[in-house]
């Protein structure tokens, strides 16, 4: 159903092995990574060790560096790699038509009943 995924815009707006953000209105910037191998992720935009922004790190594989400290984390999970501990939210994403979607219900708060 795609009124369960919001619309994000053309996949040719985020170039292979860059990152861009997305604002989210009450809730943390959002990072969407494309893979050298056309994969594509989103990540809440803060690394878990000092809150670096992960979008302007280095993206290899289908990990990202951060930027500040170097700590790798996996753009599938979100966790960090290696000795150092920690994790991201990962945002569920699919590519339909050209298209990037987000799952809506990780992006936008639910309204209260």
């Amino acid at each position: 159903m795609i009124g369960d995924w919001l619309d994000i815009g053309p996949v040719d707006q985020v170039a292979p092995g860059t990152a861009r953000t997305l604002p989210v209105a009450g809730g943390p910037e959002l990072a969407v990574f494309h893979t050298m191998t056309n994969d594509f992720y989103a990540l809440v935009n803060e690394c878990p060790h000092k809150k670096g922004p992960l979008s302007q790190g280095i993206i290899h594989g289908n990990v990202v560096t951060c930027p500040l400290h170097n700590w790798n984390i996996s753009l599938r999970t979100g966790e960090a790699m290696g000795d150092d501990k920690g994790c991201v939210p990962t945002i569920p994403i699919k590519v339909d038509a050209g298209r990037l979607y987000l799952l809506r219900s990780a992006v936008v708060p639910a309204r209260a009943a």
